[in-house]
């Protein structure tokens, strides 16, 4: 199976040629993010598409949510060097007695987790109901950085639990910094 290649350019969305049965050629269109690009496998399954998570090591399907946090986690392995063991996809909390899915929990190196992600398709605007289901997660991980995204904005939200406030940071610390954090 030959890996995706996307293709550049300013247009809204970005064609994802890849290969099915190793000759065939399909192309699907997803939404060009405020990302930087990479590659991954995508498979055509009983009509709908799939792509390979990576981090679950397992095909699942593509949706437009999907797709943001499959380039998010790329981003936060390639760009902030975060260490594919310490990050948990879709991992299950028990929250008000019910079971919630965060879309990715990154663990530091004492396996205690830092920092959430939620992430969005790219037509759902942030809202502040975006930015409740985040800080709902929190009330079980209690974790130092909260991120929500559609995969075209990004904010990033930094806990300090000893002073009792927040702030908006303007960038998604890289794994060093979490690190150093945590000193």
């Amino acid at each position: 199976m030959a890996k995706s290649q996307y293709l550049e350019g300013t247009s809204k969305f970005v064609v994802v040629p890849y290969y099915f049965f190793i000759f065939t050629p399909y192309l699907i269109n997803m939404q060009k993010l405020n990302l930087p690009s990479y590659n991954f496998k995508i498979k055509k399954k009983n009509n709908n598409y799939e792509i390979f998570d990576f981090i679950r090591k397992q095909y699942v399907s593509l949706s437009p949510e999907e797709w943001v946090r499959q380039n998010f986690i790329r981003f936060l392995v390639e760009e902030k060097q975060y260490p594919q063991m310490l990050i948990a996809v879709e991992k299950s909390i028990k929250l008000n007695r019910m079971i919630r899915r965060p879309d990715i929990v990154i663990y530091d190196k004492s396996t205690k987790a830092k920092l959430i992600v939620e992430c969005k398709a790219p037509s759902v605007k942030i809202s502040q109901k975006t930015l409740d289901q985040v800080v709902r997660y929190n009330m079980v991980l209690k974790v130092d950085y909260l991120v929500v995204t559609n995969g075209l904005a990004h904010y990033c939200i930094q806990i300090n639990y000893l002073e009792n406030n927040y702030k908006f940071i303007n960038e998604i610390p890289d794994f060093g910094e979490l690190s150093e954090a945590e000193k």
